[in-house]
């Protein structure tokens, strides 16, 4: 049977989320550093016709492989990364972060001689300027590979799924997977292939592929568009390689589930407002791993794949999705995605731990916000620019009404909260009841706390807090001639 969209209850699907917690997901493949290079652009250089990205902030997390297992443990569940590094400053500090992983036991194997791959990006606000890869992509040693195998058919024994994720720089070679498809069928595990290249001939008897389009394409020799293409594609490659399965993701237009049994389900994507593809796959085979780990349903995992594919393009660089973020977005139903934004303070206080983990730094500003206006605007890019996450406390209605008087705010906190979680320029909205935003500034221990300039830093609410523990206090400028107050006044008149 045929299914346009996937006949899943989003309650039944979120109750599904907290099972993802008791995977335990092996991962191989290619690691790989992804550094990102943030500054402004405002002038050419009289060198050549260029642009001068002025630098100011770099940030490093891992890529490859090395997100798939970020996202597994995102999700609470259990990882195990098995990669190939170099002995070289890139391999030691990738080997520096994944020890620092919560829930990942990491085994990297280190060949001398071979170069670790690093993938810089230099980005000038939210524009990706360039991309600079440092890499090999020549197979590894075969001592390396007959490590990898060996302790690859050790863990497979303790996974309750196995991913492969093949970037093509070597790693994964085809004696390589058949080993660990072959030792995993034998034990009943399953095996999920996020593929590269055009010969898909080495990945034959995994359980599923999880190309993209243009990959898919490649594989079979021709274009596809429209749905029956994809599914008539995928169905000669899932007969060629003998798996079971396959899960096409395709961009903008969601994903497609087509399996050996007839099943064909078509998702429709979940994100309104994509900011940042980077690492979108990686999340999705990181989710479907994880479900189908847990004997859940493949359509019913696929849709999981999807909602948390939905989430992560809508943050920047190569990000992570929480469990409880995911959770969220489904019972949201057909809302959008960035609703996720909005959270209470327990999960507010989980996910802003979470990006202090992946070293982010995170900023904090408070205000009414009702009817938002350029000055509101001005004082959410300058707190953006200052820190790489923006948390926003947002003043409740009874909280508006105390402080603004009885006929505030013009929209109510759901309203309000919502207009703002809209905004590229805001990552969390967190609604409080107080007068002031100090407990919630307590409770997030913000990196930087950000105010309008017409407050003095003894003034700003939890400033000295936010000092004593190495944090800082921005006050921006404001922009002259915009007040919610005097516009319901000048309405009135």
């Amino acid at each position: 049977m045929r299914y346009d969209r996937p006949m899943i209850e989003p309650s039944s699907l979120s109750n599904q989320v907290e099972r993802l917690a008791l995977s335990q997901v092996l991962c191989i493949g290619d690691l790989m550093l992804d550094r990102y290079i943030y500054g402004q652009v405002e002038r050419t250089s009289p060198e050549a016709p260029v642009a001068v990205l002025r630098i100011e902030r770099e940030r490093a997390m891992l890529g490859g492989a090395g997100n798939v297992v970020r996202n597994v443990t995102a999700l609470g569940a259990h990882a195990w990364l098995v990669a190939v590094i170099g002995d070289d400053e890139t391999g030691r500090q990738l080997t520096t972060m994944v020890g620092r992983e919560p829930q990942l036991e990491p085994y990297l194997l280190v060949e001398p001689g071979r170069p670790s791959t690093v993938k810089t990006r230099f980005v000038a606000g939210s524009q990706q300027l360039l991309r600079a890869d440092a890499e090999t992509t020549a197979a590894i040693a075969a001592r390396t590979a007959a490590k990898l195998i060996g302790l690859a058919e050790e863990l497979i024994q303790q996974a309750s799924a196995v991913v492969l994720s093949d970037y093509a720089k070597g790693v994964l070679t085809e004696e390589v997977i058949q080993a660990i498809i072959v030792k995993a069928r034998a034990l009943g595990r399953i095996v999920v292939v996020d593929p590269k290249g055009n010969d898909y001939r080495r990945y034959r008897g995994a359980t599923v592929i999880t190309p993209n389009r243009g990959e898919l394409s490649n594989a079979v020799g021709e274009k596809l568009e429209g749905d029956e293409a994809i599914v008539g594609g995928a169905r000669r490659l899932i007969e060629r390689l003998e798996i079971q399965a396959a899960l096409v993701t395709r961009s903008h237009e969601g994903m497609s589930y087509i399996a050996r049994d007839g099943r064909v389900v078509h998702l429709p994507a979940r994100a309104r407002e994509v900011f940042d593809v980077s690492g979108a796959g990686d999340t999705a085979v990181a989710t479907f791993a994880a479900a189908l780990g847990q004997g859940m349903d493949p359509v019913e995992s696929a849709a999981l794949a999807n909602a948390a594919a939905g989430v992560v393009v809508g943050k920047a660089g190569t990000a992570i999705v929480l469990a409880a973020e995911l959770a969220r977005v489904i019972r949201a139903g057909d809302q959008s995605a960035q609703d996720a934004k909005v959270m209470a303070l327990d999960e507010a206080k989980a996910t802003v731990a979470a990006w202090r983990s992946e070293g982010l730094k995170v900023g904090f500003t408070n205000g009414c916000f009702d009817l938002l206006h350029p000055g509101h605007l001005s004082l959410l890019r300058q707190a953006r620019a200052a820190c790489d996450r923006l948390v926003v406390g947002l003043n409740s209605d009874a909280s508006v009404r105390r402080l603004k008087g009885a006929e505030r705010p013009v929209q109510h906190e759901a309203a309000r909260a919502q207009v703002l979680a809209s905004l590229e320029l805001v990552d969390l909205v967190v609604v409080f009841e107080e007068d002031t935003p100090l407990g919630l500034i307590q409770a997030l221990k913000p990196d930087v706390l950000v105010k309008g300039a017409d407050y003095s830093i003894d003034q700003v609410v939890g400033g000295d807090f936010v000092r004593a523990y190495g944090g800082r206090i921005v006050l921006a400028s404001l922009e002259p001639g915009f007040s919610t107050t005097r516009t319901i006044e000048r309405l009135r008149r």
